[in-house]
Formats: C-alpha cells, structure tokens, sequence
C-alpha cells in the first residue's frame, strides 16, 4: 500500500526531474532537467531557442516527475507535479544557486561547461517556473522488505 510524503523532503534533493510537455499537435514530449524549488515555484533551466521552452510558450500545461530512488536502500518514493508553467527571463543568482545545488561550491566548477554550456550570464538564457496546480507523491520504500518491515515515517 503506497504512502504519502512530505515533498519537502524530495525537493531539496539535487534529483533530476523529467520535464513534461505538449508538442503543437498534442504529442506528450520530455525532458531531464535540473530544478530548484524557491518561494513555493519550480525553477528548470532553458533557453530562449530550446523546444521546452517554445512547447510551454504555445501551451503552458506540464507535468513534472521527480523519482528518489536508492535500491540498496530500499528507497522509491515518485513526487509528481501539474500545472501551467512560465518561460521567465534568466536570473543570474538563481541560476547560480541552481547550478550549486548539482556542482558544489563555483570554484570546483568545469570553467569549460561555465562557459560553453551554462553561460550564465547569456541574455539568451530562460528559467521554466511553476508553481504546482497539483502534486502527488506515492512512497512505495517498502518494496525491499514489505509494509511490516518499512522504516516509521
């Protein structure tokens, strides 16, 4: 029998989360992407020429799934998310403290992806937010060693 979470606990993780959209005909399309949740908002990465971020401009319906997921642990737990999402001019420190989350401490990063890849400060750069119409979780943690055996929540 699944259980609820609190999706605090899975938010602030550095997971990848896949990123769901419409395409013009109404064909679902994905995406992985880094995330930062601030002030009750999911932030994803993009850029003003990427296909999420055109996708959402056309129609702004999505969903996101984030899985944490450890098998020696024992641990799934699936948090997903719906609403209508933005496509939001770039904030630098945003980014910065996205990119944090994944990489560490700025002075450990790859100057090589700084300046090929994420190129903070390219006015090209977008953020995707959303602010969850609706979110669900299910923790099925017990998968390993039954209901009887699951850690107490």
């Amino acid at each position: 029998m699944p259980t609820a979470f609190d999706p605090e606990e899975v938010l602030r993780l550095p997971l990848m989360a896949t990123l769901g959209t419409l395409s013009g005909d109404g064909a679902p399309c994905t995406a992985p992407v880094w995330f930062a949740w601030e002030d009750g908002a999911l932030w994803m990465l993009s850029d003003e020429s990427a296909s999420s971020a055109r996708r959402i401009a056309a129609d702004p319906r999505v969903s996101v799934e984030i899985v944490d997921y450890d098998n020696a642990a024992g641990r799934l737990r699936h948090l997903g998310l719906r609403g209508r999402a933005s496509v939001e001019p770039m904030d630098p420190a945003l980014f910065r403290r996205l990119l944090r989350r994944y990489l560490g401490p700025a002075e450990t990063w790859n100057p090589w992806f700084i300046e090929h890849v994420a190129r903070i400060e390219d006015p090209s750069g977008r953020l995707i937010r959303l602010v969850p119409e609706s979110t669900f979780t299910n923790d099925v943690s017990y998968f390993r060693t039954g209901p009887d055996l699951a850690p107490p929540r």
